[in-house]
């Protein structure tokens, strides 16, 4: 692969994506302004919950919270949507100290006219406990969240003190559309990624489901692609899965997935790291 004579760094490389449909975009803007030919398949869906009964309770006798804590966009989305439907202002939530993941999940509480008041220095679980460590005792917490998701939050805060209640405000499920799409370009190697890109512990999880049966990138016919994690929490997923972890990114979001990749392929390229093929 060479630079283009525009001097995109990403000119002729072919990389998947993998977010939900909805939630593709920055990602895939941000690769393609590098000159990457994107293919977005998604390995997730966002669904509502089975049930919005507990996140209704909680919000309907929000007083009762010292802390609230979000830890996607997908949480803060289903927040401001609870909030429409009990026909309730943002303005109930201003008394909450509010703690974000990350940047992503700040600017969207932000657009709900609410004030964030902790963001942790890196954008996982782990970092979020290690802010709120010593700020939570005796306090009552609530953590909006997906269905199913690491328990490292509610437990270590349970730990210092804190009274946390855990709701689901949403679920993640395998997109099944996807499986055939998935699989034929896998086997084509005329279509086949360079890069695939995963941004969450589900994707990789959904990944390899969506695979099932077929043959996965460890083997021998797809060892030449490079597997690109936001971060250590995916990439611990990836490597438990059996998976490779070529890239990852130093910042964990968005922004810094897309540098992780422009660098390796740049590292590629100048010949300083194994061939991509375009």
């Amino acid at each position: 692969m060479t630079r283009s004579a525009r001097g995109k760094p990403l000119s002729g490389v072919r990389i998947l994506v993998g977010r939900a449909r909805h939630q593709a975009s920055a990602l895939s803007a941000g690769l393609k302004a590098l000159g990457a030919e994107v293919i977005e398949i998604p390995f997730i869906e966002i669904r509502p919950p089975r049930s919005y009964k507990r996140l209704d309770t909680a919000l309907q006798n929000i007083s009762k919270y010292d802390w609230l804590i979000l830890t996607s966009v997908n949480g803060v989305g289903a927040l401001g949507q609870r909030l429409k439907h009990l026909r309730m202002k943002a303005d109930a939530l201003a008394h909450l100290k509010i703690a974000a993941i990350g940047p992503a999940t700040r600017e969207a509480i932000t657009k709900l006219g609410l004030k964030v008041a902790t963001v942790p220095p890196r954008y996982v679980a782990e970092s979020v406990v290690e802010s709120l460590r010593n700020k939570v005792n005796g306090k009552r917490v609530l953590l909006v969240r997906a269905r199913i998701a690491r328990d490292v939050i509610p437990r270590e805060l349970r730990k210092v003190g804190g009274r946390v209640e855990v709701v689901e405000a949403y679920e993640t499920v395998v997109p099944r559309w996807s499986r055939r799409e998935l699989q034929l370009i896998m086997k084509d190697p005329s279509r086949r990624p360079h890069v695939i890109t995963f941004t969450s512990s589900s994707t990789v999880r959904n990944f390899e489901k969506l695979l099932r049966g077929q043959e996965c990138p460890r083997h021998t016919a797809m060892s030449d692609i490079k597997f690109a994690s936001i971060g250590p929490v995916t990439s611990a997923t990836l490597r438990d899965l059996g998976l490779p972890v070529d890239i990852e990114a130093k910042e964990y979001a968005i922004p810094g997935l897309i540098d992780a990749v422009e660098l390796a392929l740049f590292k590629v390229i100048a010949g300083t790291a194994g061939s991509v093929d375009s």
